[in-house]
């Protein structure tokens, strides 16, 4: 086999600041942290687009997140991808996606690969049983309802809402609610060792074709449900299924403001990292399979994120697309590349638009003159700003209504940010991040006059090259593949209510 072959692991929410080649304390990825010795590790990976929807296009197809329009979500029907190329060049490849609903055949991440399974077809009851707020009981007798809303109201008229919202909140996380079995009954998507299992068992079955092998892990999303081993790794804790329930529905409250939520912070982001350091435990135990196939010695192994994760940092949770904090788009890169000798990268940001290049380079597989970015020696040997951008406030794709809102942008080179939001009127934000690296007090508006002046050029440029670029005929395969997948998915769920008789 002389052709490099190549895993791809993307982690869901995985923040650069909570891994341990990247100097976080906590001993999240000692597998990963002993690979920078043969890997090359990039200090400020920087998404093109976030959350998921609008980060995975760059990643795999190397071109801006809303290159085809803001109306259009996901991969188009025949645009080409590093799966696409690898496939095209003799590879075997696979995708193993763990349940995240924006990574499906639905959105064109099927194209390329001989097997995909993205696990959206497991047990419904299982997802639907990880509730990440406690809320009034369905079963609870009329009266009890009717005493509540009137206790709720004095409690109104007497200036103790927040006492009462606390009472509820507690009455039904610790009384109300029946306490869940195991950890696994909470969990929304299958872990990453399912999706270990998988990959290997593919593995067993390819000969000695090279392969592109792509999983996607999402062991530190929302909500919070790790397994009990790493938890215990970390914190040296035991984790009761009812406290991390209590946890998750505590941290989804929306009647408490940051200083609120602030009491429990800390121990959810140990929910958190204990996810993250099962992901390295599989990463490990997929290392060593391919170690002892003999395979690790021409394997190319990149692991990197979609987007990070936001824990107060600037008041929020979570990841919705309303904010571009540095929480929210740095993101790990690790890259290892068989005989060839690790080198030490700078701080010039390095879009994720340029990693699908990078990842054909390794493999001697030329890149599709559709692909917009460069490889990874030549994409930091420019000092030109990165473009990060999404749609404001479309926390739900599904519903094209939210796509068609205001463009948020960030413009980030090595020492500034520009943050803006293209609305009416104009919202812009301009953060020295030498001096204020956790972006706390933006720079006054008449301040480094020249330094927006040079990236709103870049800005511009962006959204130039954006329209100009444009591929009108898959912009329309892309709109009537959507029409199709959406009369299906009707399809589907009439089906199904049929068959239940919902």
């Amino acid at each position: 086999m002389n052709s490099r072959s190549l895993v791809l692991i993307t982690v869901d929410c995985l923040r650069a600041d909570h891994c341990g080649f990247n100097g976080y304390s906590r001993q999240t990825t000692p597998l990963l942290d002993s690979l920078t010795g043969e890997s090359t590790v990039v200090p400020n990976a920087v998404i093109a687009g976030g959350p998921t929807y609008y980060s995975l296009p760059s990643i795999m197809c190397s071109r801006s997140p809303l290159a085809l329009g803001r109306d259009i979500i996901g991969i188009g029907p025949g645009e080409p991808t590093v799966a696409t190329c690898l496939h095209d060049a003799g590879y075997a490849t696979a995708a193993f996606s763990a349940a995240n609903p924006y990574i499906s055949p639905r959105f064109g991440y099927d194209q390329g690969f001989e097997v995909f399974r993205d696990f959206l077809d497991c047990d419904a009851g299982t997802k639907e049983a990880a509730q990440t707020a406690p809320g009034p009981l369905s079963d609870a007798p009329a009266r009890r309802t009717l005493l509540n809303r009137r206790i709720k109201d004095a409690a109104s008229a007497l200036g103790l809402s927040r006492a009462y919202d606390e009472l509820y909140f507690q009455y039904c996380s610790r009384i109300a609610a029946a306490s869940p079995g195991s950890l696994d009954e909470l969990r929304r998507f299958p872990d990453a060792s399912v999706m270990v299992d998988q990959a290997l068992s593919w593995l067993a079955t390819i000969g000695d074709r090279p392969f592109f092998l792509w999983i996607h892990m999402m062991d530190p999303h929302a909500p919070y449900y790790p397994l009990a081993e790493p938890y215990f790794e970390l914190t040296g804790k035991e984790l009761s299924p009812d406290r991390a329930r209590y946890l998750n529905a505590f941290w989804n409250r929306g009647d408490l403001d940051t200083s609120g939520l602030a009491r429990h912070c800390d121990e959810v982001q140990e929910l958190y990292d204990a996810g993250i350091r099962w992901v390295d435990s599989q990463c490990a135990r997929l290392v060593e399979q391919l170690k002892k196939s003999g395979e690790w010695e021409n394997c190319v192994f990149a692991l990197t994120a979609d987007h990070g994760e936001e824990f107060l940092d600037h008041g929020g949770r979570f990841h919705a697309p309303v904010k571009l904090f540095e929480e929210i788009i740095l993101v790990p890169l690790m890259l290892r590349v068989p005989g060839k000798q690790a080198f030490s990268v700078s701080d010039t940001p390095f879009s994720l638009l340029h990693l699908a290049p990078t990842l054909l380079a390794t493999t001697g597989v030329p890149c599709p003159p559709e692909f917009r970015g460069r490889s990874l020696g030549d994409s930091l040997n420019s000092e030109k700003p990165v473009v990060v951008e999404c749609v404001y406030g479309c926390k739900n794709p599904l519903d094209t209504r939210e796509r068609i809102g205001n463009r948020l942008l960030a413009i980030r080179d090595r020492r500034y940010k520009l943050v803006a939001r293209l609305s009416s009127p104009m919202q812009e934000e301009l953060y020295d991040l030498e001096s204020d690296p956790a972006e706390r007090h933006a720079l006054e508006p008449d301040e480094r006059r020249d330094v927006r002046a040079r990236l709103w050029q870049a800005a511009h440029e962006h959204l130039v090259r954006s329209s100009t670029d444009r591929d009108p005929v898959l912009r329309l395969r892309s709109q009537v593949h959507e029409v199709i997948g959406n009369l299906q998915a009707r399809n589907e769920a009439r089906a199904l209510q049929e068959q239940t008789g919902s």
